[in-house]
């Protein structure tokens, strides 16, 4: 691929906040996009800006009394486009960002902050009940029904006598029918665990060494196909999840992306083999995957065992001089990008080409 034939990465537009942004979310068939963290005075902030002319109009700035450290669209319905938080204090609210008031929906979900948190069953992306999953540093992973009050649909803790680990990241997948599902959680200590919440079992783990920054399937609403984790020393693992080997697990490919911790990683919504990846140093890589003449293959044993692809660099480009904290992908617009940075700065990037790759 020639340099005219290179997808670019282009900053359309940038703004400077007075705040620390944890969070960045587009809400759904809108032009609108929310951003969510804390004021130096320890309070919690919501922002929603439309994108007008090129330029950013603040449409409503929410403050509440707690820093809020994560949000997600993915439990409401297109109707509602309600968001879902998780703050320092470890309350999962549930917001109408048109009366923004109070919440609709409230429950002190951990001990401790909810470092992550994801959606399913809403915006007509998975099959089954709508459900959020929230992660904490009390080292539980929690699912939660909208529709049920006070109490998880499914608590994931560690077991009586072992230690407690920071629960840093936390995703959906294989929400294909209204029967399956499962939570992948990344620790700090490098587990990643998948948890089945049909037979409500783990049903895989492993270590990739370093504490696991960013966890995402390619896509929640099919049958696992990849699973990205990202690292704290700079690598990321792309597992593949259509053939799970009962000792050697999933065949994965890494690769050493970035010179510092890899924070966030999110799939093209529009062509799920192609990731971006946000580095530490204030850097984003746009990497595609590429799949192996065959996908699975059998051991000496007679068993079959995946076979991992190989992913390709298509671009990269730094922001800033401070880590990328979270990056959202346009569901609507392809190549349509926010991410949030903490230097304090929230852009909103353009990536040209995708369509040609």
């Amino acid at each position: 691929m020639s340099a005219f034939e290179k997808p670019q990465i282009i900053v359309h537009i940038q703004k400077g906040l007075n705040y620390t942004v944890f969070d960045c979310k587009w809400v759904p068939c809108s032009a609108k996009f929310v951003t969510m963290g804390n004021f130096a005075r320890g309070t919690g902030v919501i922002q929603v800006y439309e994108i007008q002319r090129g330029d950013l109009k603040l449409l409503r700035e929410i403050e509440k009394a707690k820093p809020i450290k994560c949000g997600t669209f993915g439990a409401a319905s297109l109707q509602q486009r309600y968001l879902a938080t998780g703050d320092f204090d470890g309350n999962l609210h549930i917001w109408n960002l048109e009366a923004p008031e109070m919440p609709v929906y409230s429950v002190k979900g951990h001990k401790e902050i909810i470092n992550t948190i994801d959606g399913i069953g809403g915006l007509g992306i998975g099959e089954g009940a709508p459900e959020i999953v929230t992660g904490s540093r009390d080292g539980t992973v929690k699912v939660w029904d909208p529709r049920q009050k006070d109490d998880p649909v499914a608590n994931m803790e560690p077991a009586q006598g072992e230690n407690k680990r920071d629960c840093w990241t936390v995703a959906f997948g294989n929400a294909y029918n209204q029967e399956e599902r499962v939570v992948c959680a990344g620790y700090d200590n490098g587990d990643i665990k998948l948890f089945d919440l049909r037979n409500m079992s783990l049903r895989w783990e492993t270590n990739i060494k370093n504490g696991v920054c960013s966890l995402e399937f390619d896509r929640k609403d099919i049958s696992m196909n990849k699973l990205v984790a990202t690292s704290l020393e700079g690598k990321f693992h792309v597992f593949d999840m259509r053939t799970q080997h009962p000792t050697k697990g999933f065949a994965s490919v890494t690769e050493k992306a970035h010179k510092s911790t890899i924070w966030q990683v999110r799939h093209l919504p529009q062509n799920r083999e192609l990731f971006l990846t946000a580095g530490g140093a204030g850097s984003l890589h746009l990497w595609k995957y590429e799949y192996p003449t065959h996908r699975s293959k059998k051991d000496s044993e007679g068993i079959q065992m995946g076979v991992a692809g190989s992913v390709s660099l298509l671009q990269n480009v730094t922001l800033s001089t401070q880590p990328v904290s979270s990056l959202d992908w346009s569901p609507d617009k392809r190549g349509l990008c926010i991410c949030s940075s903490f230097d304090q700065t929230v852009r909103v990037l353009i990536v040209t080409k995708l369509q040609t790759i």
